[in-house]
């Protein structure tokens, strides 16, 4: 995702968008036939006399064939684009409002989270709050029409039914409903509103003392969602470490990165600086406004983890604030700045590379790798998700930390301690029975509600899926064209059962509980804790 550096340089970068263009248009033009005979031009002559443009006019009116012109410039933009790099792209008018609900933090809709279980919208859960809670409208419910049109057991997209479920806030949907086996279709009227979009996944106390933070990415909204979090955990349940999850977190605004930041560090600490042709040296520094004692802290990454997550774990790493666990970063040193165009579309475009505290650039090699886009399979490959001995290093150039340990530059944050990437259980069966999850465990709860406890503590303590439930859900995927395997059966038991686990905690009691089942056997969060209560030294 972008990152946004607050000073814009719009009337220097306003020549280089238009060379872009031109460029483009030379690039087409140089494919055409140069001869002319036999035409006579009645096309409109814009008054930019653009090349692009014109081009697009002589195709329109004269080419052989009928074609989408929308979809040539578009194409002829995102090949422009691919000679640069890999993050700077077109943002089609289409595109940009679902890229707003993902970086603004919220769209305007009912609040429900819902799956398609046999051509039928079941609800998973009513947001908290939201218009759909409010209305009544509960888990398990089976959506069959809206607005008067019938969407059970037909096929439809899932894009459909966004389009279908959200609006202009104050809006009314009109909801067709049938609950449990009650075949009576009930009638919901449920009016839109503003539905958030949170980064910040879940936070609890893992321990007396150590809180468990998980953010997603990096929104407009992150920073205050992240001091929302932890505020009760630090105030009344006496956290005084952290534990940051950016496992798969892909990043998104620098700023937010740079504020969270700004609670582990006094003030005027360099937290990362970027620079680019255009752009000269720009330092992000530590407020000094943090507002709670936060003592030790461990921050984890993966393979996953890109942009803003790897500026957050690059300073606690260079300046030796805490721990960083897991697998090397993704490698995006890149900041991306977007430009607004006349068509409602955007470019984002990279104006500068960014550095971490010790002057680190962590950017992967891109110009010539065409494995750029598959890093993780690429990784599994060579051996590094498994082996730490394995790690590539792209540029050898030492950097050092506060406290003079080695750390390198390119190719991502390589952690201080490595979680090695449990593949036992990787095969084919796995895959199907894992894919089909959500929709087997919607049904099954739907009949065996009864047999799991209602109390959330009883349920992480205690509960555990049996193996008949695995079986069912064998059979299950079976009937969608899977093929049973004793061996690859018996290698993901355990872990589908735990999946299953966190399954039906989130739909019963929410995210945070999903979590604690999660995190109960995951072997980073082990090895967080260990540090953190032996009060170890980083080395």
């Amino acid at each position: 995702m972008s990152e946004q550096p607050s000073n814009s340089k719009n009337n220097i970068r306003l020549p280089l968008l238009l060379a872009l263009t031109l460029a483009v248009g030379m690039f087409i033009g140089q494919q055409l036939p140069r001869s002319s005979r036999h035409f006579k031009s009645n096309l409109e002559q814009t008054n930019s006399g653009s090349v692009m443009d014109e081009i697009m006019q002589f195709v329109k009116a004269r080419y052989v064939d009928t074609v989408d012109i929308n979809s040539i410039k578009d194409k002829a933009i995102r090949n422009l684009l691919d000679q640069l790099d890999p993050h700077s792209i077109y943002i089609t008018p289409e595109e940009a409002a679902s890229v707003d609900e993902d970086m603004k933090g919220g769209f305007d809709g009912i609040g429900i989270e819902f799956i398609m279980l046999d051509d039928t919208i079941q609800v998973v859960t009513p947001l908290p709050g939201g218009p759909c809670e409010s209305a009544g409208v509960l888990a398990g419910d089976k959506i069959v029409s809206i607005n008067d049109t019938v969407v059970a057991n037909v096929k439809i997209e899932n894009g459909k039914i966004y389009k279908m479920l959200r609006g202009q806030k104050g809006t009314e949907v009109k909801l067709g409903i049938v609950r449990g086996n009650d075949k009576t279709v009930r009638d919901f009227k449920v009016f839109r509103d503003r539905i958030p979009v949170n980064s910040v996944e879940s936070a609890y106390m893992m321990t007396e003392n150590t809180a468990y933070v998980k953010v997603n990415r990096f929104t407009a909204k992150t920073y205050t969602e992240f001091m929302e979090a932890i505020r009760p955990l630090a105030e009344e349940k006496g956290m005084r470490n952290l534990v940051i999850d950016l496992r798969g977190n892909p990043g998104g605004y620098l700023e937010e990165a740079t504020q969270m930041l700004s609670q582990f560090f006094p003030e005027d600490k360099l937290l990362v600086y970027t620079e680019g042709r255009t752009d000269s040296r720009q330092e992000y520094k530590s407020s000094g406004r943090a507002r709670f004692n936060i003592q030790q802290v461990a921050i984890l990454i993966d393979e996953g983890s890109a942009s803003a997550s790897e500026i957050v774990a690059g300073a606690i790493q260079d300046h030796d604030r805490g721990w960083v666990i897991g697998r090397r970063s993704f490698g995006k040193g890149l900041v991306q700045e977007e430009y607004p165009l006349s068509n409602q579309g955007r470019l984002r475009l990279t104006i500068a590379r960014y550095f971490t505290p010790s002057g680190r650039c962590i950017q992967r090699v891109y110009k010539g790798n065409k494995n750029y886009d598959h890093e993780e399979s690429s990784r599994l490959q060579s051996g590094e998700l498994t082996d730490a001995s394995k790690i590539k290093i792209e540029d050898t150039t030492k950097y050092y930390t506060g406290m003079g340990r080695i750390v390198y530059s390119g190719g991502g944050i390589t952690p201080d301690v490595f979680i090695p990437l449990d593949t036992t259980y990787f095969n084919g069966l796995f895959n199907e029975m894992n894919k089909h999850l959500p929709q087997f465990i919607s049904r099954w709860l739907e009949q065996n509600k009864s047999t799991v406890p209602a109390d959330e503590q009883q349920f992480i303590q205690n509960y555990q899926p049996s193996d008949d439930v695995v079986e069912a859900l064998v059979q299950y995927v079976e009937k969608h064209g899977a093929k049973r395997d004793a061996r690859q059966l018996l290698a993901g038991k355990a872990e589908i059962k735990l999946r299953m686990k966190a399954r039906i905690a989130r739909i019963m009691f929410g995210d945070n509980a999903q979590f604690k089942v999660i995190n109960a056997s995951d072997p980073a969060i082990d090895k967080a804790l260990q540090l953190i209560n032996s009060g170890a030294a980083l080395k």
